[in-house]
């Protein structure tokens, strides 16, 4: 028997609870692990909240990401004992996620845990944190220096957010950090940020196709209205890259500055990414990633904080990272 969070839907009405599980009802999978650590995305809220479609099946254990040990493997790449981490594969939408003391999942969505990260460390990064590395990353790609000018980070407080803001910071950026709550101002200039702005400031829609250059680049989470003034203002062949749609999931914007200024939109998809980009950001995070900045944005909390933590990160008060252990 283990302990996880259910996601049930009866008549139409969702809700969710800690309960013992057979292990016979795990779903199939070739690697079962001892889940140590998952944590608080805004998907996961979306699930629990029986919100988006994204669960097809009931019941259901989410959690779309986890960190632990292997206690069996059917596959060649692990061993009983090996620390993994899972994120994305639509683990916790369609499969059985890490809201639970074991997980059964495919070994060849797993990564072996780099050795210099505890499993608690693994998941106060998690997928927000693995996405926040890939943005910055394709950032970089498309030539985005430190002397190049100021970067902004929007819903900067969040996850992937605050990620974003203390690896670059960390690699000697400008950041300029834009978010809606004013009290979450000094921790973010603690993860590093140069300047904290209003979310106001984007809120808008775009009266021109071009404003006045500002970013060199820019991680926005929140899209919408933001994101195409964002992209009115990002300077001569700056880059943005898009890693969420908490504001809204339309695009109303002209080609303009693609055409006269080079801009470049960056799509981040950190849920189906391969194996290799996969293990080079997580290598990346280990020395990109200041373990104090790490520790300072990180909370824990437990499987049964996790329906209310659910309602908190879906109405946008959810700060920093947040660990849920399943014991």
């Amino acid at each position: 028997m283990f302990k996880a969070l259910v996601v049930d839907s009866v008549d139409g009405r969702v809700s969710a609870a800690v309960r013992e599980l057979d292990e016979s009802s795990l779903p199939a999978g070739d690697v079962t692990v001892a889940v140590e650590y998952s944590t608080i995305n805004y998907k996961d809220g979306l699930v629990v909240r029986g919100l988006g479609g994204l669960v097809k099946k009931y019941p259901h254990v989410p959690g779309i990401d986890f960190a632990g040990t292997v206690l069996e493997s059917r596959h060649g790449a692990y061993s009983a004992g090996d620390r993994v981490v899972l994120t994305g594969w639509r683990v916790g939408e369609l499969q059985w996620g890490g809201y639970a003391e074991k997980a059964s999942v495919r070994g060849d969505w797993l990564v072996p845990l780099p050795a210099t990260l505890s499993t608690r460390e693994a998941m106060a990064i998690g997928t927000a944190g693995f996405t926040a590395m890939l943005a910055v990353s394709a950032l970089e790609s498309q030539g985005l220096a430190t002397d190049g000018g100021d970067v902004l980070v929007t819903g900067a407080a969040g996850g992937v957010g605050s990620v974003a803001v203390a690896i670059l910071a960390r690699r000697g950026y400008r950041v300029v950090a834009s978010t809606g709550r004013a009290e979450t101002a000094d921790y973010l200039k603690g993860l590093g940020a140069a300047e904290v702005i209003d979310r106001s400031a984007f809120a808008d829609p775009a009266k021109r196709p071009l404003e006045t250059e500002r970013w060199a680049g820019c991680v926005d989470s929140v899209g919408g209205n933001t994101l195409a003034r964002v992209l009115a203002q990002t300077r001569y062949q700056g880059a943005v890259a898009a890693v969420g749609l908490a504001g809204g999931a339309e695009l109303h914007h002209t080609v303009v500055p693609f055409l006269l200024r080079g801009v470049k939109l960056l799509g981040i998809d950190s849920v189906m990414c391969p194996q290799a980009p996969r293990r080079a950001a997580w290598a990346r995070l280990c020395e990109a990633l200041p373990r104090d900045l790490l520790a300072a944005m990180t909370v824990e909390a437990g499987l049964a904080d996790v329906p209310r933590l659910a309602e908190e990160i879906l109405a946008g008060r959810v700060r920093g990272r947040t660990v849920i252990h399943p014991r």
